[in-house]
């Protein structure tokens, strides 16, 4: 889920939404190359009806003069420039501790003749247009298109990547070697590799080794059916399967352990996904699969004990849990919840919200981590909490609609949000459709296995006719989206009507072409429907989709007298003003935690140097509450 906090003058005001779509990733499930050939499945342009049940997304092939475009719009450097957002991000020439050699203007300094380096940039294929002989989609292909220097692309050539031999650099007019950020070409250095390689390579800086080792990854992955017909090429085996030649693999794989995941990979795969070709690239969203298709050796190493488990915020029916992330040598995929000694739940998150419990009874819960490849560590801690025995049997607090839209034709949208404090397990939870003011529901639906929606976050169901907002859809269902403006539509908890769109057992009008959006002061749900508790907007308008706001005042919080500044702020600190101990949590646009810190009467300054430029939340929290703050860096 994408999530966007925005703070009003007088008001606290939480937003949600959606990142990598719910389900992308479901089909992938094997190892080794049926792993690898499931995610050739999903982000291929080729429909299988093997994969008709996920996110199964098309690509779509653009031309090579589109990414023109792209690079000037998303191909800046966000990330190690004080005055970034203004020029190319080159691979060839950044310098990620210091001032980069020569920057780059997007379209002004593009390609263009050249002489020398730092010149003009232009468009590098990672993998050699030679390879695939110029032929589409792979020729315009903009996971493996980076924008480089003009004369250091020339000079990579159609050289393989791999570690170079310092003695034995190439020489050649016109450009330094190593290039003036240190990437260089000359011969292979052995390393140890069980296989050597006679002749010259390209190796670029430590900052960018993974970078290039995704892109290997996804594009055989992506190209696995065709792969084994191209030309003759240093760095592929001519298989299907394996595809990458020793020692190449082996490079690639040291590589990409050793350079881990970027913001900016991801931001550009997130890029290309929904603003360009509508595909990912599978390696930087789990970083795991590498050793799951390319690894041979069987992983028996179990995954470390959950650490810091904890049980707290019961109600009649439901404990949250925590605790600390385990690590693995590969990956942990998920985790195990035992309920007095049983093992009763899984989740991938590192929180859970136990449902289905019995009032006033006593729970004791243990947790155990695992990994892909099935190897369980030891129990965690035990962690024990009663749930609460009030009685109530609606109007609590608890998911509910926050959207809605009938528009024309197969237009069709229902958005579920979630402001409960805590991540919401939605096995408990259906929907249910009457239509035509039917004194019955005639239709049900069930939310995917392990649908999960986290606190602030949204869940979107959509027609599959629909076309409006589709980047925001987190499930296609045509039949629980088969409604007019006159069908009631219930949200059911443990089969209890929770919350309600339209009278049920009436074929009343209430929304006909027509979008609602709840109003961001309603914090519950209702089993009486009131139009009063909604906007309205006219058909097709999905503005707000894949986000809802809530409003809370000021007042409901009672830390006092917390100042921050300067805000927006240029420098790596900002002054937090506050008359007690506090911590401090800062958060990205899209929901991510990425610094911690606490600040106490005698220390009152927040460290942001390791933040890059944009827009941040600051969560302050103090023994009396809770405050949430915008803060932008310059």
């Amino acid at each position: 889920m994408k999530h966007f906090y925005t703070l009003l003058i007088t008001l606290i005001t939480l937003t949600a939404s959606a990142q990598v779509p719910a389900g992308y990733y479901d089909y992938a499930t094997g190892s080794g190359y049926t792993l690898k050939t499931q995610l050739f499945k999903i982000i291929n342009n080729v429909d299988d009806p093997e994969i008709n049940n996920t996110v199964e997304e098309f690509q779509t092939v653009e031309s090579y003069n589109s990414l023109d475009g792209f690079n000037a719009t998303y191909e800046l450097d966000f990330y190690y420039e004080v005055n970034g957002n203004t020029t190319i991000l080159d691979m060839y020439s950044e310098n990620p501790s210091g001032a980069d050699p020569y920057n780059y203007t997007p379209v002004v300094d593009e390609c263009g003749n050249f002489n020398g380096e730092g010149v003009c940039y232009n468009k590098e294929h990672v993998i050699p247009q030679s390879v695939f002989s110029s032929q589409l989609p792979m020729y315009s292909d903009a996971h493996h298109l980076i924008p480089t220097d003009g004369r250091v692309n020339g000079f990579r050539s159609n050289f393989p990547f791999g570690n170079v031999d310092n003695s034995q650099l190439v020489s050649q007019s016109g450009i330094s070697n190593p290039t003036q950020n240190g990437s260089k070409l000359g011969e292979y250095l052995d390393l140890g590799y069980p296989v050597d390689y006679n002749g010259d390579v390209f190796e670029p800086i430590d900052e960018f080794k993974g970078d290039i080792a995704r892109i290997y990854f996804y594009f055989v992955t992506r190209y696995e059916d065709q792969v084994s017909n191209w030309s003759s090429y240093a760095m592929f085996n001519g298989s299907s399967d394996q595809v990458l030649a020793e020692p190449f693999l082996s490079v690639l794989i040291d590589w990409h352990l050793n350079d881990p995941v970027s913001q900016k990979e991801i931001d550009r795969n997130n890029n290309i996904y929904y603003n360009h070709q509508n595909n990912r690239n599978p390696f930087v969203d789990h970083p795991e699969y590498v050793a799951l298709i390319w690894n041979t050796t069987p992983d028996t190493e179990a995954p470390s004990d959950v650490t810091d488990l904890a049980a707290s915020n019961p109600t009649d029916n439901t404990i949250d849990l925590s605790w600390t992330a385990a690590t693995d040598n590969i990956a942990v995929s998920s985790y195990n919840i035992y309920v007095d000694g049983v093992n009763t739940f899984n989740t991938s998150n590192t929180t859970f919200t136990v449902p289905g419990l019995t009032a006033d009874t006593n729970y004791c819960f243990t947790v155990k981590a695992k990994d892909t490849s099935g190897n369980e560590s030891n129990f965690s801690n035990q962690a024990c909490e009663m749930t609460t025995n009030n009685g109530s049997s609606g109007g609590d607090i608890d998911i509910f609609f926050s959207e809605y839209i009938e528009g024309s034709g197969t237009n069709k949208v229902l958005e579920i949000a979630n402001f409960t404090g805590a991540a919401v397990d939605m096995s408990i939870y259906t929907l249910k459709l009457s239509a035509n003011g039917n004194a019955n529901w005639s239709t049900t639906y069930t939310f995917p296995n392990n649908t999960t929606i986290n606190n602030q976050g949204v869940y979107v169901i959509a027609n599959g006719g629909s076309i409006v907002c589709t980047s925001e859809y987190d499930d296609i269902n045509n039949a629980i989206t088969s409604f007019n403006g006159n069908d009631a539509i219930g949200l059911f908890k443990n089969d209890i009507l929770i919350d309600i769109l339209g009278d049920f057992n009436s074929s009343a009008n209430y929304a006909q072409n027509t979008t609602l959006v709840r109003k961001p002061e309603i914090d519950r749900p209702t089993t009486t429907f009131d139009i009063n508790e909604w906007n309205s907007f006219a058909s097709n308008n999905c503005d707000d989709l894949g986000t809802h706001i809530q409003t809370l005042d000021v007042e409901d919080f009672t830390v006092t007298d917390i100042k921050l500044y300067p805000n927006p702020v240029k420098g790596n600190e900002v002054t937090i003003v506050s008359n007690e101990d506090i911590s401090v949590e800062v958060y990205d646009l899209l929901g991510k935690k990425v610094s911690e810190q606490n600040i106490t009467l005698e220390h009152q300054t927040l460290d942001i140097s390791g933040l890059s430029k944009g827009m941040y939340i600051i969560r302050l929290n103090s023994s009396k509450g809770s405050i949430s703050k915008k803060l932008i860096r310059q």
